[in-house]
């Protein structure tokens, strides 16, 4: 009998693939036990077109004062910049989908709105200590290296979960699922291990607009385009100084995020409700009083907020947010609070309660109130006086 001189090659392939589909059950396997609702896997050279498109962002300044992203651009661009030797590059999804709609708070004007993702503990932990588990065993199955990131590593891992089929990003430039909507949390795996590739996902959201619509502050100059410097989310996490008068009233009662384009998507009627065993909303932050926040210290801030994401603002920059929930909440309960805060050690807060009371009290009565502005020196809260009509 004649054997094909491409036998061995042959053999050597299938030993080859079967060790591939194997590693890549184990992997999923793994990722299902630790809670994760969906693994896929792809590899490092997916995402040519990301480089051109994190370029136009930066170019029109949409970063606002996010300076780590132009710095660390390069690395972004390419996984094999961040680690030339990875193969397979794994993306993994934590459903964190709200049993409700979470744009309900909003109507409760003497309570805050805390984004959904913000309510329980911080993701960064939680996922990174699951993703190390599944990393250390996946690692000891395969003899591979491997190294997991969570959101603050320079990863493009929206342009990546699309090419590992997650999901696509939408034109809010979210992921967006058609299991989970718009509420997965995402996390990577790289590895020198050659995986079995999943298939990308293609756009689904077709002719829908639902997300930009709902934007408060029209923060999407194009669709799949942001301008971070509207975003609220930005504006109430990123954003360190005093936040622009003219899209204060858009922000509303929000006070650490906004979940107005999740919560629009369409596909989230597909959304299964995350399961307790993820992350839990804490019923203490599902909408909270503002004029117990008000009050807050430092140590009373950082004691209501631990383990979660809010306590990395800080407490002046969250006492900030609820001032301007307190001005765009009409209620006179709130003028006791927020003249409070006019002798407040941070100038960005005392400049907030300025521009709080402005709106809650009558001309005359702030007329009157502006005579302690005599007590003021520095120029931004001065000039916040000066803004609100007390010159």
């Amino acid at each position: 009998m004649r054997t094909s001189t491409s036998d061995p090659q042959r053999r050597a392939d299938g030993a080859t693939l079967r060790r591939r589909a194997s590693l890549t059950a184990f992997l999923k396997a793994e990722a299902r036990d630790k809670g994760f609702d969906v693994c896929r896997v792809t590899t490092p050279d997916t995402i040519p077109d990301a480089p051109a498109r994190l370029a136009d962002f930066l170019d029109h300044d949409y970063h606002g004062t996010m300076d780590w992203m132009a710095e660390t651009a390069e690395r972004r661009a390419d996984p094999r910049t961040l680690w030339s030797e990875v193969r397979s590059v794994v993306m993994f999804g934590m459903n964190y989908g709200p049993d409700h709609d979470p744009r309900a708070v909003l109507d409760l004007k003497d309570r805050g709105a805390i984004s959904v993702y913000a309510q329980n503990r911080d993701y960064h932990d939680v996922i990174k200590g699951r993703l190390k588990e599944v990393a250390t065993r996946f690692a000891a199955r395969a003899g591979a290296d491997v190294k997991v990131f969570v959101d603050t590593a320079p990863v493009m891992e929206k342009p990546l979960a699309e090419q590992a089929g997650l999901g696509w990003q939408g034109k809010h430039t979210n992921l967006v699922s058609r299991s989970f909507g718009s509420w997965l949390f995402l996390g990577s795996l790289f590895t020198t291990e050659d995986l079995e590739i999943d298939a990308p996902e293609r756009d689904h959201c077709g002719s829908c607009r639902a997300c930009l619509d709902a934007c408060p502050t029209d923060a999407f100059p194009a669709p799949y385009k942001i301008d971070a410097r509207r975003c609220i989310s930005y504006l109430t996490i990123e954003h360190k100084g005093p936040i622009d008068p003219a899209l204060r009233p858009a922000i509303g009662n929000r006070i650490y995020g906004c979940d107005d384009c999740l919560s629009a998507c369409p596909w989230n009627k597909f959304a299964a409700v995350a399961s307790e065993m993820k992350l839990k909303a804490r019923a203490d932050l599902a909408a909270p009083s503002l004029a117990l926040l008000l009050a807050l210290d430092d140590a009373g801030f950082r004691a209501l907020f631990s383990g979660s994401p809010v306590k990395r603002i800080g407490r002046d920059r969250f006492v900030r947010n609820c001032l301007i929930a307190a001005g765009n909440s009409g209620d006179p309960a709130l003028v006791g609070p927020c003249r409070a805060r006019l002798t407040d050690a941070a100038p960005v807060v005392r400049g907030m309660a300025v521009w709080a009371l402005s709106r809650l009290l009558s001309p005359d009565a702030f007329r009157e109130l502006a005579r302690e502005r005599s007590l003021e020196d520095d120029s931004e809260v001065l000039e916040e006086w000066i803004r609100a009509g007390a010159a």
